[in-house]
């Protein structure tokens, strides 16, 4: 059998099996381990799609809860002593599925409630609504847990949304199953921003497509511009702060008088990609 055959008898191997044959020896630690892949990606062993997804899930086994986790202040909570008619139209217009209920204040969690849950009793000459009775437990867990654990808990006991607390107990935030599948997508997508060699390519006349980690030095040298540097390093920090928000696909923001930026990629924690147009 030559050496490129797999025991599958398929003649080639996996790029699994390629990579196991790369490792001379046993990585020691997280870096060497990246170390080893990226070379393997310059061997030609991996392509780049397949490094960016084992970079991004590396990633995300050192990422914690606290890192994606929807903050205390942004929290769309039900208290468990109002009445339908306070918090449906704010349940309505969030457009979430899940709340949590709460007593005094938002330290006080009592369960979750399921907007479902909420149909039977909002329709013409349905049961009047007793929060008590049919929210579901919330589950606690600590800001330090890790993503790909939490992800594993949330598959095994069929939870989607956990409450976050700090090291005192008191509640620092939410998190859902949503919010960590899309950080396990950002980490790739963060790694496939890693490897664009061009910041800002340009698309037309006066329009370019800008990455939003495009370094400001960068950017200024590039387009004659001036923008300081000294709070943030990048193109997408300073429209953050411009926005003082992180913006949807879709919004416009101008800097400098000159410079209009519109965004064709965000997530809920940052900006990725921006279309500029640069009027002659």
């Amino acid at each position: 059998m030559s050496e490129d055959q797999s025991g599958n008898g398929s003649g080639k191997r996996t790029w699994v099996e390629k990579i196991g044959q790369a490792f001379t020896h046993q990585p020691r630690d997280r870096d060497e381990l990246l170390d080893t892949l990226r070379e393997s990606r310059d061997n030609g062993i991996v392509d780049t799609d397949a490094l960016a997804m084992m970079e991004g899930a590396l990633e995300v086994s050192e990422t914690q809860v606290r890192d994606a986790m929807i903050p205390r202040s942004q929290m769309v909570v039900v208290h468990v002593d109002s009445d339908v008619g306070e918090y449906l139209p704010r349940i309505v217009e969030s457009g979430h599925s899940r709340f949590p209920v709460i007593g005094e204040d938002k330290d006080e969690v009592i369960g979750i409630l399921l907007a479902k849950d909420l149909l039977p009793h909002v329709v013409p000459g349905g049961p009047s609504i007793d929060l008590a009775s049919i929210i579901r437990p919330a589950v606690v867990i600590p800001e330090s847990k890790r993503l790909n654990v939490l992800l594993r808990d949330f598959r095994v006991s069929h939870n989607h949304m956990a409450i976050v607390v700090d090291e005192y107990g008191g509640v620092s935030g939410l998190i859902t199953i949503e919010d960590v599948l899309e950080e396990i997508v950002g980490e790739i997508d963060d790694e496939y921003d890693e490897e664009v060699e061009d910041f800002v390519q340009q698309t037309g006349d006066n329009t370019y497509i800008v990455q939003a980690l495009t370094p400001i030095d960068e950017f200024n040298e590039t387009f004659d511009s001036d923008f300081s540097d000294d709070d943030y390093g990048t193109i997408g920090g300073l429209l953050l702060a411009q926005f003082g928000r992180v913006p949807e696909f879709g919004e416009v923001v101008t800097l400098g008088e000159r410079f209009e930026f519109r965004v064709v990629k965000a997530n809920n924690r940052r900006i990725i990609t921006l279309e500029m147009n640069v009027p002659v």
